[in-house]
């Protein structure tokens, strides 16, 4: 399997006159569109509300993360995606077909275009590493000679070469995930829909599978719709994120922008295991009213707004006397600085008031956490 080559334009300037203009084209139309798609199911107690309302856009290319809380309604809205299950209401449109009005053998047709990878593997035991991935080829009619090649690019792609006659038990958690992804992009897939698919590893072995995924998006030019609970893989893979709440959507945007600033408190309780707390030694020395000779602690939060790490030293100046650096850290989110760092200033020539809107002018949100002596 080869990326797809690149044609070299020579008549430029014959070839410009007869394009429009960047600002009269029209936007791509999303790869994947959702609109009005709501779901309820006929339980015991009576009908479950599993989606409502949901409308999304997903684009060509892009990784695309949803996340929530256990029960939110992810796992139904993967699978209809691939029409697994049916909306009850609204429309799931792929390039712009819609697929509930298509019959029996179209929807076949369309579903070999996505591929997808689940959260325990569902390989097949009883058989080995390369008859796993060569199944579906096998079911759906494809030469021999055509599925060996096949097998041995796949594997090769997600760095199994030596594993073809290897069984599943004889395969570590991560090996066992890239067999799966393997066996997903048997037919050549526009789209990978992935379920969870790291949850079941470790965290060396998940970071090792997340960067294959982007990899392979990025090598194939895949659209990748990936459902997780750990706002961490959302961080390391994604481009844009949803996040559903008892089958809503309650904040979406790109990555860097719901990280900086969520808006939802359930964005900020999935964030919450990756923000660091205050250290019980500090929190012990804080004080909600200043003493003598108390030192002023700031927490100055960076939401994004900025490409560029904080300017300590020009911070620090603008502040005056002595400041000291408690805790923190800045990372980069797709090009943008987010981070919090906590500092203490005391002996400064300026009022309190004065240190805040001074600080205010380095980060996007400052918090007074209280004063230490």
């Amino acid at each position: 399997m080869t990326a797809p080559s690149l044609r070299l334009i020579t008549d430029a300037p014959a070839l410009a006159t007869s394009l429009p203009l960047a600002s009269d084209a029209q936007p791509p139309a999303p790869h994947i569109r959702l609109r009005g798609i709501s779901k309820v199911y006929q339980g015991a107690q009576g009908p479950v509300q599993a989606l409502s309302d949901i409308d999304l856009d997903i684009h060509r290319g892009e990784v695309f993360g949803i996340i929530g809380r256990s029960g939110a309604g992810k796992s139904s809205l993967i699978r209809i995606l691939n029409r697994l299950e049916t909306p009850t209401q609204g429309q799931v449109l792929l390039d712009q077909v819609n697929l509930g009005e298509v019959n029996e053998d179209r929807l076949v047709e369309l579903r070999r275009g996505i591929g997808m990878i689940f959260q325990h593997f569902n390989l097949m035991s009883a058989k080995t590493v390369a008859q796993n991935v060569e199944l579906p080829l096998k079911v759906a009619g494809v030469s021999r000679a055509i599925r060996q090649r096949k097998v041995r690019e796949l594997l090769a792609l997600v760095g199994l070469e030596g594993k073809h006659s290897a069984y599943p038990a004889q395969l570590s958690g991560g090996q066992k995930q890239r067999v799966g992804i393997a066996r997903a992009l048997v037919h050549d897939p526009a789209v990978l829909l992935c379920d969870e698919a790291t949850s079941a590893l470790d965290p060396e072995t998940t970071a090792s599978i997340l960067a294959l995924l982007r990899d392979i998006n990025q090598r194939l030019r895949l659209t990748i719709v990936l459902i997780t609970h750990e706002m961490a893989v959302i961080r390391e893979i994604c481009d844009r994120v949803v996040v559903l709440e008892q089958g809503r959507i309650v904040e979406q945007g790109p990555v860097w922008q719901v990280f900086g600033d969520p808006r939802h408190e359930v964005s900020r309780t999935l964030l919450a295991p990756l923000q660091h707390a205050l250290p019980a030694a500090l929190l012990a020395r804080l004080r909600p009213v200043p003493e003598s000779g108390a030192a002023l602690v700031l927490a100055l939060r960076f939401s994004g707004a900025s490409a560029e790490e904080p300017d300590l030293s020009g911070l620090f100046h603008a502040l005056g006397g002595h400041v000291r650096l408690l805790q923190g850290g800045i990372e980069q989110i797709q090009g943008r600085a987010l981070g919090q760092l906590v500092i203490s200033v005391a002996q400064s020539p300026l009022e309190h008031s004065q240190l805040i809107e001074r600080a205010g002018r380095w980060a996007q949100n400052v918090e007074v956490l209280g004063y230490v002596v």
